[in-house]
């Protein structure tokens, strides 16, 4: 059910990742954008929305299923192809491997059944949880990003944030709350903490984005 919450976490996590893509295609560069950060999106959205191919919902869900898939597909082709070149690997070492093994054993323990759909559901939401971390890493050790990236971080951040005020809500006007949901998304949203400090104390005030390296 659509509430307040769920639709500005909706329009953030939208927004996020429209300015992705303007800031690829218009610098003509990924600098500083986690290739590893972006493949993992692309495996929460694939095994988060396989029930696409089996159940409707609505039309808002179909589309917003379809645009997620989509865009990461799209996002991963920018980065792998067409502006490969601009890429800096030696950055982008994070050991993502542990993140999608570790994901994977949470789900099968925390899955509210063990039907295939309940664990790539479980698994997607433990993975989203800390697929931003590579991304984190390169800004941590850079010390600095391009205000345009910040604000796709502020924004896939808040979203991602705004969804525990909506289970709540739910839990309160249906009786209902998905734990699993709730937990690792406090989980993603306390890895931003420290973004979303400098963010409001720098960015918010026209000064420049700095971590201490």
């Amino acid at each position: 059910m659509l509430n307040i919450f769920r639709m500005v976490g909706d329009v953030s996590h939208l927004a996020s990742i429209i300015i992705l893509i303007h800031q690829i295609t218009v610098t003509r560069s990924i600098s500083g954008i986690s290739f590893s950060t972006q493949s993992m999106y692309a495996l929460v959205f694939a095994t988060r929305y396989i029930d696409l191919i089996f159940r409707w919902v609505s039309l808002y869900n179909f589309l917003m299923k379809v645009f997620f898939i989509g865009s990461s597909v799209y996002i991963l082709h920018l980065m792998k192809n067409k502006y490969r070149s601009s890429d800096n690997a030696k950055l982008d070492t994070f050991p993502w491997q542990y993140l999608i093994g570790g994901s994977a054993v949470a789900a099968l323990i925390t899955t509210y059944s063990y039907s295939i759909t309940e664990i790539l559901w479980a698994f997607s939401l433990w993975l989203e949880s800390v697929a931003i971390l590579p991304q984190l890493d390169i800004l941590q050790r850079t010390g600095e990003a391009q205000g345009i990236t910040t604000h796709y971080i502020f924004a896939l951040g808040l979203y991602r944030a705004m969804y525990i005020p909506n289970w709540l809500y739910r839990y309160f006007t249906e009786g209902r709350v998905d734990w699993l949901s709730v937990v690792t998304g406090v989980i993603q949203t306390a890895l931003y903490s420290d973004f979303f400090y400098i963010y409001y104390t720098r960015v918010m005030r026209g000064l420049k984005f700095e971590l201490p390296v």
